[in-house]
C-alpha cells in the first residue's frame, strides 16, 4: 500500500466515529454482507459514513492490508477495527455493539 493510501485510510477512520468500508454505499449496498452491516447500524439509529470500495481499487486493497482482514465490509468504531458482517451480527445480538457505539458517540 502506498503512503498516500495509508494516509487516506487513517484520515477516514480517525475522522468518523463509525466508518464502513463496503461494496456500494449506505443508500445502495452492493452485496448482502454490506447490506447486513447497513441494516444493523440503521437499526441502532447512529450516524455512520461509508466508502464504496468498488469505486476505488487502491482503497479496496489497502483496507485489507491496513486491518489484516481479507474481506469486505469492514467496520471501524472510534478508530478501532471491529470486524465484518458476521462479527457485527454477533456483537449486535449480544448487545455489545450498542454499548460500543454509545461509548464512541459520547467521546
Amino acid at each position: 500500500m502506498t503512503p498516500e493510501t495509508q494516509t487516506r485510510l487513517e484520515t477516514l477512520i480517525n475522522h468518523n466515529k463509525i466508518m464502513v468500508f463496503m461494496k456500494g454505499n449506505k443508500l445502495m449496498p452492493q452485496c448482502g454482507f454490506s447490506n447486513n452491516v447497513v441494516q444493523i447500524l440503521n437499526t441502532l439509529g447512529v450516524p455512520f459514513e461509508t466508502v464504496d470500495v468498488l469505486a476505488d481499487e487502491e482503497i479496496r486493497q489497502g483496507i485489507k492490508e491496513y486491518s489484516s482482514w481479507p474481506t469486505i465490509p469492514q467496520v471501524y468504531v472510534d478508530g478501532q477495527f471491529v470486524g465484518g458482517s458476521d462479527i457485527l451480527i454477533e456483537l449486535y445480538q449480544k448487545g455489545e455493539l450498542q454499548e460500543m457505539v454509545e461509548v464512541a458517540m459520547a467521546s
